[in-house]
């Protein structure tokens, strides 16, 4: 099954704030330059997406409301949802804060079957948390994914494996989970449209066109995908954050400045949950919103801001800027589960900064971020007034 929350970060607000209810509204950051997180289905019927700017909404929609999210009340709700698929099976994969797959096949039968399972975990998610989800059922979590898709919002849909190829058929294949616009306009470009014709190609061209990916693109398109769900609740696959600019920025100095408090953000998180990962990305969005990302790989796990910070460094000297920076992202994945720290030094260092980062982020903690901070990250008065987000 994929349990697919709807609409979440907006469904959350219009629950805690009945003056929201039924009415067009959009989820948008703190910062002047902020786009659109999510949108209430009020709002989409006239066209508002997510990740457009609020004058472009307000220009589809006049009487959109914009409300400021509160990362930390959905991250409580997710938590909670989570809680409740546990209720159902113990094999579940929290796919993202509003996505959960559950594998329920050892455990429909105590509900007589998966319809009426997926009704009762739709039951519950609407009595304890106050909001909807849409449920889709399938052979393997590509199937279940689409499905859940296809019945939002507030749905429940199962794809058999029997009816797999009917669905996949006339399918878009903007639809196959997986297939992003690029991909997406080769794909046209080689005169394949649906996902069913995608699954009659011929694995070798697609392969000779997209390498690794070619392999997957047919096998999506003929409804197969053998990954088996991560089953660990509750475990971050990644830590991020991102900050959209006040202004776009060019200067290395402003660069470096920015990625130094992403970096100092991405380590205390991942410090607070004992966490550490040796892949540092880096993603860049330009003023015209091409966004992209280049990740590296350390040789042994970390969470100190100062390991992370050179590793974006090192990823960012190998890019070559074309334009001025809208937005810049860090993140820390590659996960390691027991917070093992890089051993760049001896052991006594280590413990020096280990002890060191601990007290400034109880200090941090207790009297807000940036009480203790890098001189370098107050330097830029074009990363003091910006949009955060936590990933």
């Amino acid at each position: 099954m994929c349990a697919d929350m709807d609409a979440f970060f907006a469904s959350i607000e219009q629950r805690d704030d009945p003056k929201l209810r039924g009415k067009p509204i959009a989820v948008v950051g703190s910062g002047e330059r902020t786009v659109l997180a999510t949108c209430s289905y009020e709002a989409r019927q006239y066209g508002v997406k997510t990740a457009m700017t609020p004058g472009e909404a307000k220009r589809l929609c006049p009487n959109i409301i914009f409300v400021t999210g509160d990362h930390g009340k959905y991250r409580t709700a997710s938590r909670q949802m989570e809680q409740i698929c546990l209720k159902f099976t113990p094999n579940i994969e929290v796919y993202s804060i509003d996505e959960v797959f559950l594998d329920v096949t050892r455990s429909h039968h105590l509900f007589e079957g998966p319809i009426n399972m997926a009704r009762t975990l739709k039951d519950t998610v609407k009595s304890e948390l106050g909001v909807t989800c849409t449920i889709g059922i399938g052979p393997n979590i590509l199937i279940a994914k689409l499905a859940s898709d296809l019945a939002k919002p507030d749905g429940l849909r199962w794809i058999d494996t029997s009816e797999v190829a009917t669905v996949l058929e006339d399918l878009p294949i903007k639809k196959l989970w997986g297939v992003g616009p690029k991909t997406e306009k080769k794909l046209k470009i080689m005169g394949i449209t649906t996902a069913g014709q995608l699954g009659r190609t011929s694995l070798a061209l697609l392969i000779k066109r997209f390498g690794t990916l070619g392999r997957q693109l047919h096998a999506a398109g003929s409804g197969v995908l053998k990954r088996p769900l991560e089953i660990n609740p509750g475990e971050p696959r990644s830590i991020g954050h991102s900050i959209t600019l006040s202004q776009d920025i060019w200067e290395r100095d402003e660069i470096n400045a920015c990625l130094l408090r992403l970096s100092e953000m991405v380590g205390q998180r991942a410090r607070r949950h004992g966490r550490s990962g040796n892949k540092i990305a880096l993603t860049i969005r330009y003023g015209d919103f091409t966004t992209f990302s280049r990740q590296t790989t350390l040789p042994l796990p970390t969470n100190d801001t100062g390991d992370i910070y050179k590793a974006a460094i090192a990823v960012l000297d190998k890019v070559r800027l074309q334009k001025s920076i809208r937005l810049l992202g860090v993140t820390l994945s590659g996960i390691d589960q027991n917070g093992h720290q890089m051993a760049l030094f001896d052991e006594n260092e280590r413990q020096k900064k280990k002890a060191l980062f601990q007290a400034v982020d109880k200090l941090n903690e207790r009297f807000g971020q940036k009480t203790i901070t890098f001189a370098t990250t107050l330097a830029s008065s074009k990363i003091k007034n910006k949009d955060e987000r936590e990933e």
